[in-house]
């Protein structure tokens, strides 16, 4: 008689092991620090803001708030969004050469 209770089966991955290897492919280090720069960039610029303005502060705050807000979507524009490359397809077809082919 074999013992299997002690023995794992490798071929078979139980379902929350693979919602985490899901997760992780989109929770990545990169993503966890855009997440946090929005956080404390936009909320936080807003929450420092608000304080400000209830302590009689409500200039200062309005520069915190523009300087936080602009500097974080600066942020992400250059190290997040900028190295994207966004373009069409590689093939360029004009109309010229769709006529051509006839």
């Amino acid at each position: 008689m074999s013992d299997t209770s002690g023995g794992t089966d490798d071929t078979n991955t139980s379902p929350s092991s693979r919602e985490a290897d899901e997760t992780s492919s989109w929770l990545t280090r990169d993503a966890l620090a855009l997440a946090a720069v929005l956080l404390v960039g936009i909320a936080g610029t807003g929450v420092v803001r608000r304080q400000l303005g209830l302590l009689g502060y409500n200039n200062l705050g309005r520069v915190v708030f523009v300087v936080g807000y602009g500097g974080t979507i600066l942020l992400v524009w250059f190290v997040w969004l900028r190295p994207l490359e966004i373009s069409g397809p590689s093939g360029e077809l004009s109309y010229t050469d769709e006529t051509d082919e006839e």
